[in-house]
């Protein structure tokens, strides 16, 4: 096999790999919220779309987008419409408010409700939505 061909077959597999388990993270966002556990249906919010957002980095880019939480960077390298910039910024700090006491200035679990969280787990599903339509099916079924 031509490392050429090698690397499409890794990407592809990589892509498939973070798409997963993307999608399981929004099923998680999704228990979690059911159960009045917000903070955690943030985070997992928050982790549903970073993972959505490096799959689609690797199918466009042909390469990893490297250790990064930020999902406006990852947003800029995938083409992710203007209409999400705001999400994703304000999704983005979630990675550490929705767990640490020390980022939130109080305990995490106590700042949020069930508004907000629903609020989250709207725009993650549409924006696994706009990535699902972005991926090959073969990926995004």
């Amino acid at each position: 096999m031509r490392a050429a061909e090698a690397r499409g077959n890794r990407a592809r597999r990589d892509v498939r790999l973070w798409w997963e388990q993307a999608k399981h993270d929004l099923e998680t966002a999704e228990h979690n919220l059911a159960g009045d556990r917000y903070d955690a249906a943030i985070f997992f919010c928050q982790q549903a779309v970073e993972k959505a957002l490096k799959a689609l980095t690797i199918q466009k880019k042909r390469h990893s987008a490297g250790p990064t939480h930020s999902l406006i960077t990852l947003g800029r390298l995938c083409g992710v419409p203007k209409k999400y910039s705001t999400f994703l910024r304000t999704l983005t700090s979630e990675y550490f408010l929705s767990r640490y006491p020390d980022a939130a200035g109080e305990v995490p679990y106590t700042l949020y409700d069930g508004t907000e969280a629903r609020q989250y787990l709207g725009a993650s599903k549409e924006l696994l939505q706009w990535v699902a339509r972005q991926l090959p099916r073969s990926s995004a079924g």
